[in-house]
């Protein structure tokens, strides 16, 4: 049998994207080094921002400009 992975080393938050055009993503992973506590909005955007840009660069689309951030319902 495999062991699990400590959880510390896959520690992300979910968040649903509606972007300018209506088209929606769910469940963006974010990891939770990559926040800022004190403005976890901004963090947020801007980790997500930095995931659109490297997904258009590799399909060649680029992605339309973020309208809202919701955190996913958790499971």
């Amino acid at each position: 049998m495999s062991r699990k992975k400590p959880m510390n080393d896959r520690a992300y938050l979910l968040f649903d994207v509606v972007y300018t055009d209506g088209m929606r993503t769910s469940n963006r992973k974010v990891a939770t080094t990559e926040l800022i506590e004190w403005d976890l909005d901004r963090s947020v955007r801007a980790a997500i921002e930095a995931q659109d840009r490297d997904i258009g660069d590799r399909s060649g689309t680029p992605r339309p400009p973020i309208k809202s951030i919701t955190r996913s319902a958790t499971r």
